[in-house]
């Protein structure tokens, strides 16, 4: 199913990008370029639900027509978000963390649609596991995956995964943008702006 609107992804990820154009042939990104908040809050859903906002709410600046699609994604463990790794050695200490354990995987996503300022809010939760790995294999890791710029430490490979599985949720919620939820939401949405509009 392709979506047919002026659609505006407020972000510069790569994943995100791609993900969209599987449902989407035209869209432009715009790199929100905020400054993201890390502490302070009580629960991944609360987090991904604001900074995602916050995300829409500065493109939402410079957009004057269309509907703006931003995401927020985090991991959670043990009360404390999996943020991306400052450095090798912190990317170890995560990897070492998560290992031989489950951790929730949280994508917090809005639309927002211009000039109505009409917005749509939800956020989804993935349960991942992650392998028993030694010492060793975390070397192995470091040396032989993509760790930088990804919460967790992690990007999930689609197809049989070595190292992290899906044990409840969507994978495209994983990897950043929950396909399945957007295209539900966003045919909702579009309704939504009709009726405010007439």
């Amino acid at each position: 199913m392709e979506i047919k609107q002026n659609l505006i992804l407020g972000s510069s990820s790569p994943s995100r990008i791609e993900l969209l154009k599987r449902v989407s042939s035209t869209f432009e990104t715009i790199n929100p370029d905020i400054e993201e908040p890390c502490s302070g809050f009580s629960s991944a859903r609360e987090q991904v639900a604001v900074i995602s906002w916050l995300k829409a709410h500065k493109v939402s600046t410079q957009v004057k027509q269309g509907i703006i699609i931003a995401a927020d994604t985090i991991g959670w463990l043990d009360g404390k978000p999996l943020l991306k790794p400052l450095d090798r050695e912190d990317a170890k200490k995560m990897i070492s963390r998560m290992s031989g354990r489950n951790h929730e995987l949280w994508t917090g996503v809005v639309l927002w649609h211009q000039p109505s300022n009409l917005q749509l809010c939800w956020q989804e939760q993935s349960i991942v596991s992650f392998k028993n790995v030694s010492p060793a294999e975390i070397e192995l890791y470091l040396q032989t995956r993509s760790w930088k710029n990804h919460s967790g430490s992690y990007a999930i490979e689609e197809e049989n995964d070595p190292w992290v599985k899906i044990s409840q949720g969507s994978i495209t919620n994983v990897i950043g943008l929950p396909l399945e939820s957007l295209l539900f939401n966003l045919e909702k949405f579009k309704k939504m702006v009709a009726i405010a509009h007439n």
